[in-house]
């Protein structure tokens, strides 16, 4: 059985905290529910400006090195920017790009393509193929699109591809996206014989960060419940004196706080490298996305009618959890890795 470090820490420093609230501020600004909502009638007025905005941030070189024109900064700085993002159902580039695709170009070693990742002159996205997803032999369906680069895994190489082309397909969370891309007649560069470990570092990367925005998607869902529930009165009382509502936002509560346990402990052990990583990633996948989704249906059951409509923006968490459950590995496969990883017998 794994244990803690000693050195790992779930507290929040000053570094952590200010880039928490400069975040937020950001995102208060642009990710309004009316400008999201806009997402999903063919608009998207979000998008450009936010990411826009995170630039002057440098938030897409966040975990580019230094050397390479990056902050050279952790993935506990990262979670916090997923975390609020969750909170924000932002639409942003940021996780595919200047998470995974970062890790995985970091850990080849590359000295071309972070640079202009880094200065957020360019994106890029980590193509995966599913085989319920795949419509042809050179089809792809995956997440992070638009992207100026695209890393494409072939057997144990990778590519850089560019010039592909790229067809929006139906999301059901239209703040993270679908494409189907074709590779025909793409402009292709190999980057390694060999980026296994390379492509299996970003995607746990990826991974253990996802579970931050998950656990921003479970404490808006939470915090605008109680907010809600506060203010709203039947048969003459305050809604959330009642105590089968205590209860169960006491118990929503308490999961939520595990969840970013989970989180924060996945997110630190990552930033330190630690062998103990890939179970932190198995247990933070496996719990958040559960809470995430858990978050959300409650807060559009307990909002009553109004949280049934399309202007409250419960619709767009419970979406962007939902769709966060399956993106990186549903919980049900993190907890089949986890199972290994911990020696327990099927």
């Amino acid at each position: 059985m794994t244990t803690a470090p000693a050195d790992v820490s779930l507290l929040a420093d000053d570094v952590e905290t200010d880039l928490r609230a400069s975040v937020r501020k950001v995102l208060d600004k642009h990710c309004t529910p009316e400008a999201l909502n806009g997402l999903y009638d063919g608009r998207d007025e979000v998008t450009g400006p936010l990411w826009s905005a995170f630039v002057e941030l440098g938030l897409p070189g966040l975990l580019v090195p230094e050397s390479l024109g990056g902050a050279g900064a952790s993935a506990r700085e990262a979670a916090a920017v997923l975390e609020e993002s969750g909170r924000a159902a932002a639409p942003s580039p940021f996780l595919t790009s200047s998470v995974v695709a970062t890790t995985v170009l970091t850990a080849l070693g590359d000295t071309e393509i972070l640079p202009a990742l880094a200065a957020g002159e360019q994106t890029a996205a980590l193509l995966v193929r599913p085989t319920a997803l795949r419509h042809g032999p050179a089809a792809r369906t995956t997440v992070g699109l638009p992207a100026d680069v695209l890393l494409v895994p072939e057997g144990d190489a990778l590519y850089a591809v560019r010039g592909a082309r790229v067809t929006p397909v139906s999301s059901l969370d239209m703040t993270r996206p679908l494409a189907e891309v074709d590779l025909t007649g793409a402009e292709r560069t190999l980057l390694a014989e060999d980026a296994t470990a390379a492509v299996d570092a970003g995607l746990l990367m990826g991974a253990g960060l996802l579970a931050s925005e998950q656990v921003g998607i479970a404490r808006w869902a939470l915090e605008t419940t109680i907010a809600y529930l506060k203010e709203r009165r039947q048969f003459g009382r305050v809604v959330g004196g009642f105590q089968a509502l205590k209860h169960r936002l006491a118990d929503l509560y308490a999961e939520v706080e595990q969840a970013d346990a989970a989180a924060r402990y996945a997110a630190a052990t990552l930033a330190l490298g630690d062998t103990d990583a890939p179970v932190a990633v198995a247990v933070a996948g496996s719990f958040c996305g559960e809470a995430a989704v858990h978050a959300a249906e409650e807060a559009v059951q307990l909002h009553g009618g109004i949280g049934m409509t399309w202007e409250h923006p419960a619709h767009l968490h419970l979406k962007r959890a939902k769709a966060d459950a399956l993106l990186l590995g549903s919980p049900e496969a993190h907890r089949a890795a986890l199972a290994v990883l911990v020696d327990l017998e099927a």
